[in-house]
């Protein structure tokens, strides 16, 4: 029987372009703000997690060595974990079954990334198969675009009311990043400068896709007893899934995107969840492009397929709606890949610990946290609680 995992608490960064600091002095900002956040001392740690996405991104090889001092691990286990997009997400269920096995009882779990010391961009197209998928798919921009057609198209949506709705979820994310101390992007933005911003890869534009972040998180898991022992509130773990599919982006559905289908429905049966858009209280989606967003809605049982912009245009997933979804402002605020996912697992946290400052949604007991990855096949989810 596993054992009841707790997340005690988290340490960010500010994320944005870091050319103030070092790859291993911005590891060490996170990981310094953890420890100072939680009260845990270093020397009563089992073992520390670490992953980014993955580290060619910048350049640099085996980071969890070079990293050592700021991660604090030097003489303890490690474990590296990296899944690209999902990455946090990918730390987060590593230590998750670390403690629920029994084999540690509290862990430092880190993910980082510098992206502007690379080309992410060069980076996502040349992981790409060179003789068929290179040629037409143009990094992460080109995947989605592709992807956000082909949702459109099989249930019909007019492409004004995606547009419409997508508008709606750039401004509400841009605007509830002013209320996120971490956030890179802090944007006032009207309609008519989101729906004439410059197409990046059709139907998406500007505003419509997050940005190249650097940044770091960091984040303390515990078994129940050092969690008791560590917080008089702490976000329990209720549900976990992880689902991946082909490499080849062809070969798999990805508008009934059964990764992300199985994954969060891995979660809500282990949370003993049935209605997610009635028994969540606040859901953190990895949302690096607007449209993709919705078809995560649709996904996870928020909404029919093919109803999520409809639902958006009622302000059902807005901070103040039914089910508030990125009230950090997400990933489309916020995006140092190889931290993104864990920042949605330490946000979602903080909603259920009633830490989120300034975005706390009032009364939050159950949250939903999210990331995807691989070359567009892995989706992980976890679902937190402030009660066991």
């Amino acid at each position: 029987m596993a054992r009841p995992v707790g997340i005690v608490g988290s340490g960010q960064t500010q994320h944005g372009r870091r050319f103030d600091l070092t790859y291993p002095e911005l590891v060490s900002e996170a990981v310094e703000a953890c420890l100072r956040n939680t009260g845990v001392d270093p020397k009563d740690i089992d073992g520390v997690i670490y992953g980014s996405m993955p580290s060619m991104m910048e350049g640099v090889a085996l980071t969890h060595f070079y990293f050592a001092d700021a991660l604090r691990s030097v003489g303890l286990p490690i474990l590296k974990t990296e899944t690209c997009g999902s990455t946090g997400i990918s730390l987060a269920i590593t230590g998750y079954y670390w403690i629920a096995s029994g084999m540690a009882d509290l862990l430092l779990v880190v993910g980082s990334e510098k992206m502007n010391e690379g080309d992410s961009q060069a980076t996502m197209t040349s992981v790409l198969e060179p003789f068929y998928q290179m040629y037409f798919i143009s990094g992460a921009p080109g995947i989605f675009s592709l992807q956000s057609q082909a949702w459109a198209e099989r249930f019909g949506i007019p492409a004004e009311k995606i547009r419409e709705a997508a508008t709606r979820l750039s401004l509400d994310h841009h605007n509830d990043a002013f209320d996120n101390p971490y956030a890179h992007i802090k944007q006032r933005l009207t309609e008519e400068q989101i729906n004439t911003a410059r197409v990046i890869t059709y139907p998406i534009r500007l505003w419509d896709v997050c940005p190249n972040s650097d940044g770091a998180c960091a984040m303390i898991m515990a078994s129940e007893k050092m969690a008791k022992k560590l917080t008089r509130k702490p976000a329990w773990v209720k549900g976990i899934g992880y689902a991946g599919d082909e490499y080849w982006y062809g070969d798999s559905d990805k508008v009934n995107w059964q990764t992300a289908i199985q994954a969060s429905k891995q979660a809500y049966d282990m949370a003993g969840i049935k209605n997610p858009r009635k028994e969540l209280d606040v859901a953190e989606v990895y949302n690096p492009f607007t449209y993709q967003e919705m078809l995560f809605y649709e996904c996870f049982g928020f909404a029919d397929f093919g109803k999520s912009p409809d639902l958006v245009l009622k302000g059902v997933f807005s901070r103040n709606g039914e089910l508030p979804c990125d009230p950090s402002g997400g990933t489309l605020c916020t995006n140092p890949i190889g931290a993104t996912g864990l920042v949605r697992v330490a946000e979602a946290a903080m909603q259920v610990q009633g830490l989120a400052g300034d975005h706390q949604i009032p009364g939050a007991k159950t949250a939903l946290a999210h990331a995807m990855g691989g070359v567009v096949q892995y989706n992980g989810v976890m679902i937190v609680g402030s009660e066991k």
